[in-house]
Parts: C-alpha cells; sequence; structure tokens
C-alpha cells in the first residue's frame, strides 16, 4: 500500500478524536452541572429546620434557606427547584436539613410532603392561655385558634368537660406531632391521649377514693403545686384526701395564689384569702372547679396511689429545703406554722 493512502486515514482518525474529545469534554462539563445542582451535597453544618407555611411562596422559602443559611449554594437550589417545579408544588410542613443532603433530595422530601414531626413536650404550665401561646410558639397556628377550639361549649360538652375542667383533658407527656396539624386535629389527638391515660385500672382507683378523672386531675394539680420534690406527692395527696373525707376546707395556698393570678407571692397574707373566688379553698369547701397547673402524671398517679395516713395540716419547713412538715393536731401544726413564719420574717418575706 502507498504512503499516499495512508495520509487520509490519519486525517480522518484525528477530526474524530477530536470530535470525541470536545464531546466528552462537553458530556463532562454538563455531566458536572447536572451533579452539582442536583446530585452534591449542598448542606453542610448542623441540621437546620425550614417551615413551609400554608399559603406561602417559593419566595418565601428561598428567604428561609438564605437567612438559615441552610445551602451552601442557594443558585443551585434555585435551578434545580424550578427544573422540578417546586414552586406548583410546596408542601406546608417543618422540613430538617441535614448535613450531606443534595438538592433533589430536599425538593423531593418538600414535594411529597414528607416532614419531620415536633418533639412537643409540656407539663406544669398553669393556665390554658398560657399552654396555648406554648403551642402557638412550637406549631403553624396561632395561640387564639387553639383558645377557640379549647372554649369551645358545644365542642367541649361533647367529650363531659366544661370551660372550667377542659384543662384536665391534655395529659401531660412528651408528643410526636406535625407542625401544621390543626388546633381541631390536634384536639382530637389529646382526647385520644386523655382516653389511652385514663385505663380501666386507673379508672378503678378513682373510683376506690369516691372520685372521677376530672377530680383526680383537680386534686393532683394542687399536689403538684405544692411538693417541689416528688417523693412527697403520695404524703400531700394523703393528706388532702383525708380533709376532702371529713369535709374540711382543703386551704391549699397554691388555689389562693392561683384565685389571686399572682404567681410572684412567697408568703399567703390575709388580704390574699380574702378574694373571693371559687378557686379559694380557704372560703369554698371540696374541690375548685378545675385545675391550678397542668399537673405531671406523677402527681396523678400520686393521688391514685396515696400514703395512707392520718395528716390534717402541711406546713413548708424553717429551712427553706422545699420539705414540708405534716401534722395531725392543730396544736403540732401551729408549732410548725411558728417557725416557718419566724423563718420567714428573718428573711424580711413579708408578701
Amino acid at each position: 500500500m502507498s504512503t499516499e493512502n495512508k495520509k487520509p486515514v490519519k486525517k480522518n482518525t484525528k477530526i474524530v478524536l477530536g470530535i470525541a474529545l470536545v464531546v466528552l469534554l462537553i458530556a463532562g462539563f454538563y455531566g458536572i452541572k447536572l451533579y452539582s445542582t442536583y446530585f452534591a451535597p449542598n448542606v453542610s453544618g448542623k441540621t437546620a429546620y425550614v417551615f413551609v407555611r400554608t399559603g406561602s411562596s417559593f419566595d418565601q422559602l428561598l428567604k428561609e434557606l438564605e437567612e438559615k443559611e441552610a445551602l451552601n449554594n442557594i443558585g443551585s437550589f434555585k435551578t434545580a427547584a424550578e427544573k422540578m417545579n417546586l414552586a406548583n408544588n410546596l408542601k406546608p410542613g417543618r422540613y430538617a436539613v441535614k448535613e450531606g443532603m443534595n438538592n433533589r433530595t430536599l425538593i423531593n422530601k418538600i414535594k411529597a410532603g414528607n416532614q419531620d414531626a415536633v418533639k412537643l413536650k409540656f407539663q406544669n404550665i398553669r393556665k390554658k392561655e398560657n399552654f396555648a401561646a406554648y403551642l402557638a410558639k412550637n406549631m403553624e397556628s396561632d395561640s387564639l385558634a387553639f383558645i377557640k377550639v379549647i372554649d369551645s361549649a358545644d365542642l367541649i360538652a361533647k367529650y363531659g368537660f366544661n370551660s372550667d375542667n377542659i384543662y384536665t383533658m391534655f395529659i401531660p407527656n412528651t408528643y410526636e406531632l406535625y407542625w401544621n396539624i390543626s388546633p381541631m386535629d390536634f384536639f382530637e389527638k389529646m382526647q385520644k391521649e386523655y382516653v389511652k391515660f385514663w385505663n380501666d385500672e386507673r379508672k378503678r382507683k378513682a373510683a376506690a377514693l369516691n372520685l372521677n378523672p376530672i377530680q383526680v386531675t383537680i386534686l393532683a394539680s394542687i399536689v403538684d403545686s405544692e411538693a417541689l420534690y416528688d417523693k412527697e406527692m403520695p404524703t400531700i395527696a394523703g393528706l388532702y384526701l383525708n380533709r376532702l373525707n371529713r369535709g374540711i376546707l382543703l386551704q391549699a395556698d397554691p388555689t389562693v395564689i392561683f384565685a389571686n393570678d399572682d404567681f410572684t407571692v412567697k408568703r399567703v397574707t390575709n388580704a390574699l384569702l380574702a378574694v373571693n373566688s371559687k378557686y379559694n379553698t380557704y372560703k369554698y369547701a371540696g374541690l375548685p372547679p378545675g385545675p391550678i397547673t397542668m399537673p405531671s402524671i406523677k402527681a396523678i398517679d400520686a393521688v391514685l396511689n396515696p400514703e395512707k395516713n392520718n395528716y390534717i395540716y402541711m406546713c413548708a419547713k424553717e429551712d427553706f429545703s422545699g420539705y414540708h412538715n405534716f401534722a395531725e393536731t392543730q396544736a403540732q401544726h401551729e408549732i410548725n406554722a411558728k417557725k416557718y413564719r419566724e423563718a420567714l420574717n428573718k428573711r424580711n418575706i413579708f408578701k
């Protein structure tokens, strides 16, 4: 074969190789761009939470992502989101943006509404208004929306409660809930938790005390307010049950503080005792119409499993340890009370 015939082959080969190289470079460029836009990790650092509010726009989502500095490259996310039509498929919710997550994963998560639940833990919250404010702080709906449901006379009557005692329906615990749960759905979930909590054994124990679940919870709210230490709860519960069973006024200081709506009080004075309120157990016999706080489960179970004692009186110890001196007689109580009054005077605590 002559050399003249070989030259065109070499030339053609070079052209083909050149074209192939260009194609590879182009493919590599777009491959890298595709990878960086959709599949490259775009989150670094600790987990951030992004909230997509009901009715919010794609621009609002971008703004939140920017404000929280959740992404390394907001531009690549915007490009991927536009290609994947996220703007028309936003699902409200709370979404965790975790380290190593790529744009495609985050976009699909929001489009599918695969939100991350909120761990809601509550107990010892004094009033319904405080509770509604706590819920609003951790959930999408505002406090007024929660209060509207909790104070709905027709709704709460349907489940056997009234506006004074509806607060006993909320069993303090840790719950996993979706951030955008509606107040009505939240109420119904809590009602189911209430039914689950008040099983046959707890109802049987309540009946043995001649109390119903609502009354047990109201008494537990007093016990919880009195006891700084859990181990004293059964003793305090036994004392108040003794008073109830003997028809003696409960005379519980926390109820007076609640009735006066002043939780800065350190010493209950005669002026405070004069308040005319059904929550003033120095004036009105029996249990108050509703709880004075959301009692802990330990307090509820302390009422259901009270210490059997003959105590009628209690007074905070004069050493301010948080413990109490208990007494069966008025005479012994006066001795204990005198010690405590003198300790208060010594510390200049007069209100």
